[in-house]
């Protein structure tokens, strides 16, 4: 019992992350709603994915860094909090709107940061 939720600890932040990097990929797909051509697109596709790309490298460093991807996701639900605030047409329902996207951002990093210390815990370095 006890090695089945140690899986689940070590797979679950992990398996979100590719959820929530997928989600934030799918808000790329507006630039298909404009009449461009196909160099315009593919520019247009690559700087909507800027964020998705970066937390993919997040990702794979954080595999096996968790501290890394704690650090780096719930770094990302802050910036992305801040970006909102500093809209020049910043209402407060914005905020709790921006938690969709910085809540999943939040927990991810949190996952990240228990199943770092489980493993330094385990391993016998605290």
């Amino acid at each position: 019992m006890k090695r089945s939720i140690s899986k689940i600890i070590f797979w679950m932040p992990r398996v979100l992350a590719i959820f929530f990097i997928a989600f934030l990929s799918l808000f790329s797909l507006d630039i298909f709603d404009e009449n461009r051509g196909f160099w315009m697109t593919i520019l247009g596709l690559l700087m909507h994915n800027i964020p998705s790309l970066i937390l993919i490298i997040v990702l794979i460093i954080s595999w096996n860094y968790e501290i890394i991807g704690g650090v780096a996701f719930i770094l990302a639900g802050l910036l992305y909090i801040v970006l909102i605030f500093m809209n020049p047409v910043f209402n407060w329902y914005m905020l709790f709107w921006s938690m969709i996207i910085a809540g999943p951002a939040f927990l991810i990093g949190i996952l990240f940061l228990l199943n770092w210390s489980k493993r330094k815990i385990t391993n016998g370095k605290i």
